[in-house]
Parts: C-alpha cells; structure tokens; sequence
C-alpha cells in the first residue's frame, strides 16, 4: 500500500491524502478543506481506478477562472507519484 500527501495551489483545498495499492489503484482519496461535497464525489468516483486512468480523466478541469480545480490538482497528485515510481 502506498500512501501520498499532496499539497494542491490554486484551490481551496489544503490538501490531498491519496491511497494506492501496489498495482496504483486508488483505494482511497481525502481532501483536505474544499468543497466538501464535490471533493468527497471526486473521491468515491476516483476509487477502483488506476493512477494513470484518473488522472488522464481528471487533468486540465478548471474551477472559474482558476486555471486549475481539486480534481485538476489530484490528476497533477497522482502524476507525481507515477513520476516517482519511474525515477
């Protein structure tokens, strides 16, 4: 099980805490602070998912004229993290 903390910028929420299991699907998302409502969707939707997947999903979706959104920021979490695994 692999457990990431992602700080997001440019959004309400204060933080992303994501779960994966060694196969990196998401098994759990929790964001911290935002919209709780649409955070707490993108979570449940996101669960069963691989990384790839959902951040493929999830990347370039744009809250007002923010130029990023919590699930924007969770794609960018999750590119990270496969990034890493890479290196």
């Amino acid at each position: 099980m692999k457990h990431l903390t992602y700080k997001p910028t440019g959004v309400c929420a204060r933080g992303i805490e994501i779960e994966m299991d060694d196969r990196d699907v998401i098994t759990s998302v929790r964001f911290i602070g935002g919209c709780a409502g649409n955070t707490q969707g993108v979570a449940a939707l996101v669960r069963g998912l691989s990384a790839r997947e959902a951040a493929q999903r999830l990347r370039g979706i744009q809250c007002g004229a923010k130029g990023t959104s919590c699930p924007d920021q969770l794609a960018r979490a999750l590119e990270d993290a496969l990034r890493s695994e890479a290196n």
